[in-house]
């Protein structure tokens, strides 16, 4: 204490803290004339009274600009007394959002060039949108059902579930076609519907809670897609058949083209993926945020013939797990990449299950495989050797950068150019593609002609949204303009004034003297 004032304050928070949104709040006050002193991003926390066991993290703030100290768990062993004895590294330095220092990954913007590609899942919502074979053999042999993945089909063994979805049928229309699916449907979703809270879940019961049109907008004339967990344990990235239709836990990327799987397979995109997510749950596995992940990161400008060697390169690496996986009911993705990691750490010894791993899933290959793919894309990227990790962080953010440059030129470097540019408008995207334009334009449009937008179904989407909404905005706003930004203005109204408060309490937003609110 300084003069009866605080002269500095911490907390202890669960480690999501570095996750994408939650870093906001972090950005907002070093914004406001300060900065981090002290952070632990990731430490363990047992509470002996009742065994409960999560990660967390632990950062103290001071006023003004400056450098602190920043430490980093290398090893945790069971402790004499309570919790676990930990062993600490410390760096020094200018303590970013995400509690890093060195590059400065969290200031990375979203790219033109990567929108409208990413997209999680749907959600069905309800036990009785998810059927076995045997369950849907008694259903009509046209019946609406979609093959189901979720991350740990991904990782694990799928699951062989189907997925009932009446996208764009009306209830009527259901009865109608499929009377015998229909009264799956009355029987064992609707009355679980019809007691929730949600009007809309209620009055559309036939339908997934979520049914997520720009996935299926994405996906659509593809025969593949790109697709990832969004928390899992190591990050991988595999096709998937066009006909699978994923989960809310999945991230779906909607392109086919095997050299842009090449360059998320590879461990350029994997170290930044790491450093951009955040990391989730007592397992601490690493969470792919598709904005702060995918939409910012930087594709390479690379030949066509780079591109070929890295296309060759990927299509086998995807080939190849799919063929052991299929030859080998024991194993896993994840006990592939488990095998992988401990030979990768060199004097890390298998144990007996990363042995049986490593022989039927010819892991050798894999890491082959991988080990040219990293060389290939390093070389597109123009870097003649494969930095530390740290270094790639560095030239991507700077990568970042100055792709931000050329798109406010009018460059922008499509990955998919048909679809998300297909009337070649190269200096902007047009209104309806980008996020922040589209909010831009409805909220200065004094008549404006872009389609309105769907009020999130989750409150950290909302409050993300509203949040955005403001940012994008030229002037200030009232909860009644806010709110005619949304197909379901009406219902929206009534929620905005807790939920603006919110964002506020957080320094995400302010509400100026006459109501209105500014970002």
């Amino acid at each position: 204490m300084a003069q009866g004032k605080l002269s500095r304050f911490g907390f202890i928070t669960t480690n999501s803290l570095t996750q994408a949104f939650n870093r906001r709040v972090v950005q907002a006050a070093l914004d406001h004339g300060l900065h981090l002193a002290f952070a632990i991003p990731d430490h363990p926390w047992v509470d002996s009274a009742d065994g409960a066991a999560v990660r967390i993290a632990m950062t103290v703030v001071a006023p003004d600009a400056g450098v602190g100290r920043l430490c980093a768990v290398i090893a945790e062993r069971e402790g004499t007394g309570e919790g676990l004895e930990v062993e600490l590294i410390e760096r020094s330095g200018l303590i970013h959002a995400d509690l890093t220092v060195g590059a400065n990954v969290a200031a990375a913007q979203t790219l033109r060039a990567n929108y409208g590609l990413s997209n999680r899942g749907v959600i069905p919502h309800g036990a009785g949108m998810s059927v076995t074979p045997e369950e849907a053999a008694h259903f009509e042999s046209n019946a609406p059902l979609r093959l189901y993945r979720n991350g740990k089909d991904l990782t694990d063994r799928p699951r062989g579930l189907l997925v009932i979805d009446c996208y764009g049928l009306t209830a009527e229309e259901v009865r109608q076609r499929y009377p015998r699916l229909y009264q799956w449907l009355v029987d064992r979703v609707k009355p679980e519907r019809d007691a929730h809270r949600d009007k809309d879940l209620r009055e559309k019961w036939w339908l997934h809670r979520r049914n997520n049109d720009d996935l299926r907008r994405s996906l659509r004339g593809l025969s593949r897609y790109i697709a990832t967990g969004q928390t899992a344990k190591h990050r991988l990235f595999q096709f998937l058949d066009v006909r699978i239709l994923p989960d809310d836990k999945l991230i779906a990327i909607a392109l086919d083209d095997a050299w842009c799987l090449g360059v998320l397979s590879s461990q350029v995109h994997v170290v930044w993926a790491l450093a951009a997510g955040g990391w989730m749950g007592v397992g601490n596995d690493p969470v792919y945020n598709k904005s702060k992940c995918f939409d910012a990161f930087p594709f390479p400008a690379a030949s066509a013939e780079q591109q070929a060697k890295i296309r060759d390169l990927a299509e086998q690496l995807d080939a190849h797990r799919k063929r052991v996986l299929a030859a080998h009911e024991s194993l896993t993705l994840t006990g592939l990449y488990n095998a992988l990691s401990s030979v990768g750490a060199g004097n890390t010894p298998l144990n007996q299950k990363e042995k049986q791993s490593y022989e039927l899933g010819l892991v050798g290959v894999m890491k082959s495989l991988h080990d040219e793919l990293d060389e290939q894309v390093c070389a597109a990227y123009g870097w003649t050797e494969i930095p530390s990790d740290e270094e790639i962080l560095t030239r991507l953010v700077a990568l970042n950068a100055q792709r931000q440059h050329e798109e406010a030129q009018g460059t922008i470097r499509w990955l998919r150019p048909e679809f998300q540019n297909p009337n070649a408008q190269s200096a902007l995207l047009d209104a309806a593609d980008s996020p922040v334009d589209t909010l831009r334009a409805n909220t200065t449009s004094a008549k404006p002609s872009i389609t309105k937008l769907a009020w999130p179904t989750t409150l950290p989407e909302q409050l993300a949204t509203l949040a955005l909404l403001l940012d994008a905005t030229t002037s200030p706003q009232t909860e009644s303009q806010l709110a005619a930004n949304f197909t379901t203005a009406a219902k929206v109204k009534p929620r905005l004034p807790d939920l603006l408060a919110a964002l506020a309490a957080l320094s995400r937003i302010r509400r100026l003297d006459d109501g209105r609110w500014m970002g």
